[in-house]
């Protein structure tokens, strides 16, 4: 599985909102992309990976 643009070795299945907090990320302040299309909040738990997939998780950061 590609992870923001790197390989990585993922045990899978496993659903967005499980890679998300594993990766130490806060669900509320990300925006996820699966193989092109964006996985609305609401869809991360029931929506799984594969080997195959290509995910980008960007962070949101507020600046001033």
């Amino acid at each position: 599985m590609i992870v923001n643009g790197t390989q990585e070795e993922v045990a899978t299945p496993i659903s967005v909102a499980d890679l998300i907090a594993t990766k130490g990320f806060d669900a509320n302040r990300v925006a996820v992309e699966l193989n092109g299309a964006i996985v609305p909040r609401t869809q991360r738990a029931q929506t799984t990976l594969k080997g195959t997939d290509t995910l980008e998780i960007v962070t949101f950061v507020q600046g001033g």
